[in-house]
């Protein structure tokens, strides 16, 4: 048994098979999985219920795991900032959010840099965020 914050094997390998430069997508129950993720790609099923397990607890828990660069987030057409936003400024300190808009946001998903999705049962709206992992220093 691990004794480590995430446990989740399929995570862990995806997570472990990912180096600098890979993308790792954390999105909503609302995300179109089966178009808008790069072919091939792992996705980790943990949408156990509706707003189970949430982005936010996800995020958290892979910042523990992972270093991260650059955080992209899906951009409203208003233009208004939805509240999960402010969530992932608390969690990422020093790590601009670069808005995409929605069709730009599904470009990167879908490329090859896209090293693995994580589908979860979050209902708030725009509750997805395109993670850069870094380096280990």
């Amino acid at each position: 048994m691990l004794r480590y914050p995430l446990i989740h094997p399929p995570l862990l390998g995806a997570l472990a098979r990912a180096g600098h430069g890979s993308v790792v997508l954390i999105a909503d129950g609302n995300y179109p999985y089966a178009t808008a993720v790069a072919p091939g790609v792992e996705t980790i099923w943990l949408n156990l219920r509706p707003g189970q397990v949430p982005v936010d607890d996800v995020l958290a828990t892979l910042l523990d795991v992972v270093p991260v660069e650059a955080a992209r987030v899906m951009a409203t057409a208003t233009g208004e900032e939805p509240d999960i936003y402010s969530r992932f400024r608390e969690l990422l300190p020093g790590t601009t959010l670069l808005p995409l808009p929605r069709e730009d946001f599904y470009a990167v998903a879908r490329s090859p840099e896209l090293a693995v999705a994580v589908a979860t049962g979050e209902q708030r709206l725009y509750a997805n965020i395109l993670l850069t992992l870094g380096v280990v220093t």
